[in-house]
């Protein structure tokens, strides 16, 4: 599926023609009389590089934006927000043990005070996520210090990354740089991605990580139909038992990128593998709809044996050894694991094998292994029975995410008086600061629009990129509905939000009109997706002071306070 395929006579074979219309119809024109592009030219990507410095400069300063806003008073506020308690320490521990530790009732205060000394103790501690973000945040922290500061720098980092990544994505997927530039600002101009940049948790990473499998997935397309079109030539006539090239597709060092990153943002935390699942069907229909364009016979079956099969290998057998080799550390300290948790509420992990010294091939290797696969059936337990029973006053219903129903306070500081900290509120009301963890609603609540048109984009218009757009968002999203019995938050949403930026990126583009548009058509639509982005960007300033926690009067707090969920 192309973006010629809406008025192509279907033709099953290049040899073959059909009666459309009382006239008939080859190959080389459609039932209108246009002419039909050739195979390469329909395999060609959209992208042209005719302003590749152009768009590199435009991707660097879009980019320098994101970091100041992530970076600007980063160490404020000088406490542990929200789950940063957890994670902050795990990474410095990580660091210097190799494993996670348990830690002294008082660690908060003395680290906050600048002692480290006398904080971990030597068991291991109970993990409930994978260790890639973790220590990724210990990075962080081994240059720049243990303060609020260290452990968020490589969230600011990743979180302005990800804005680079999208305007190249869109700028692929768009063929154009402006659009690519306007999906950069749109997630630029996020709440929920500011925040989440600016908080030492693991969804930005995962995030990260994700989007950039999904950009070397479509990087991927693009290099595996040019292959495709290089290899068969311009003269080539499949026969009914054709399967079209085989070997020179094997190697796709594109698909290799992407189980990289698909494995770290499993090694992050787990729900990337619902996106992993939905995305490798989506990639064997790419392959099959690059098949079916040269004319080759069944090709969603043909595609599923020579093309979804390496695939699997890429994107699914190399993500599984990625994540397996993230737990490195736990893997070099399982004995530690096996001798004080086998015991406790958590275990028992291990079997009767743990007090029999390992032999075989690489003994203790495959002890190391089978321990954490244990390991892992008890986090998956603690996950989906023990937190069943649980409650927290910020935990929303996943079917409201995408409207923004339920967002997430991570840091509070009230009644602060007047004259107080700089507080100029009048003599009956106070100041307070908010860290918010809530999507910029011009945009989440576009995005809802623009993801009902591409349900209609894809399967009307049969516009490949749309489909994108509603896999993306209905993996990374429709799982959690069967988790909504127990506490989960809505700024898992993070994982939804690149989907939506496209959607509405494409959307933008469609309005604006293509090369065919009238003047008039492109005037108008540009003004209209301009002042969309213009919107997006004012809405986002408006809620700045409880995205950053700057102080605010308690009116000017309500003025932001759109609904009484929000509170």
């Amino acid at each position: 599926m192309g973006p010629y395929s809406c008025g192509v006579t279907a033709v099953s074979h290049p040899g073959r023609v059909h009666r459309h219309g009382g006239r008939t119809v080859g190959l080389s024109t459609t039932s209108d009389g246009r002419r039909v592009p050739s195979a390469r030219r329909r395999l060609a990507p959209l992208l042209r590089d005719d302003d590749r410095f152009a768009s590199w400069a435009a991707t660097v300063a879009i980019t320098m934006l994101a970091g100041f806003l992530r970076l600007w008073h980063l160490g404020r506020p000088h406490v542990f927000a929200f789950d940063e308690t957890y994670y902050a320490k795990d990474a410095w521990s990580l660091w210097h043990h190799g494993y996670v530790t348990a830690y002294v009732d008082d660690a908060n205060d003395k680290i906050l005070a600048g002692h480290l000394n006398g904080l971990f103790k030597t068991d291991p501690s109970m993990i409930v996520h994978p260790e890639v973000g973790k220590w990724l945040i210990g990075l962080g922290e081994h240059f720049f210090g243990m303060d609020p500061f260290g452990w968020r720098v490589a969230s600011a980092v990743v979180g302005s990354l990800m804005v680079a990544v999208m305007i190249r994505l869109a700028r692929r997927l768009t063929g154009s740089t402006l659009l690519g530039c306007v999906a950069g600002l749109l997630m630029c101009f996020d709440g929920l991605q500011l925040v989440l940049s600016r908080l030492a948790l693991l969804d930005i990473f995962q995030a990260f990580f994700l989007l950039c499998a999904v950009a070397c997935l479509v990087a991927d397309r693009d290099w595996g139909r040019l292959r495709l079109a290089r290899l068969v030539g311009t003269r080539y006539v499949p026969g009914p038992a054709d399967w079209g090239p085989v070997r020179g597709l094997l190697w796709r060092p594109w698909r290799l990128a992407a189980g990289v990153f698909f494995g770290l943002s499993i090694g992050t935390k787990w729900s990337t593998v619902y996106a992993l699942a939905a995305l490798g069907v989506l990639v064997w229909l790419w392959d099959a709809g690059a098949r079916r364009s040269l004319g080759i016979h069944r090709p969603r079956l043909r595609a599923m044996l020579v093309d979804a099969l390496p695939a699997f290998g890429y994107l699914v057998l190399v993500a599984l050894v990625v994540y397996v080799a993230t737990w490195t550390g736990w893997l070099m300290h399982a004995h530690v694991y096996e001798l004080h948790l086998s015991d406790t509420q958590y275990g028992p992990y291990w079997g009767s094998y743990t007090r029999h010294e390992p032999d075989g091939f690489f003994p203790q290797l495959f002890q190391s292994l089978r321990s954490l696969w244990h390991y892992h059936q008890d986090v998956y337990a603690f996950h989906t029975k023990f937190l069943n029973d649980a409650t927290h006053v910020y935990q929303s219903k996943p079917e409201g995410w995408l409207v923004l129903n339920r967002p997430v306070g991570v840091q509070a500081d009230l009644g602060i008086k007047p004259g107080q900290q700089g507080c100029t509120a009048p003599a009956d009301s106070t100041c307070l600061r908010q860290e918010l963890l809530l999507g910029t609603p011009a945009l989440w609540w576009g995005g809802v629009l623009a993801l009902l048109y591409s349900v209609y984009g894809w399967v009307a218009r049969r516009d490949w990129r749309f489909g994108l757009v509603v896999v993306g968002v209905l993996s990374t999203w429709l799982p959690w509905l069967r988790y909504d019995t127990r506490p989960i938050f809505s700024y898992y949403a993070i994982m939804i939000l690149p989907f939506l930026v496209l959607g509405v990126t494409l959307c933008l583009g469609r309005l604006m009109g293509g090369p065919l548009a009238t003047y008039r058509r492109r005037m108008w639509g540009t003004a209209v997706a301009g002042a969309f982005v213009v919107l997006v960007v004012l809405n986002f300033a408006w809620f700045w002071p409880i995205y950053v926690g700057d102080l605010i009067t308690t009116p000017d707090w309500l003025d932001r306070i759109w609904f009484q969920r929000w509170i």
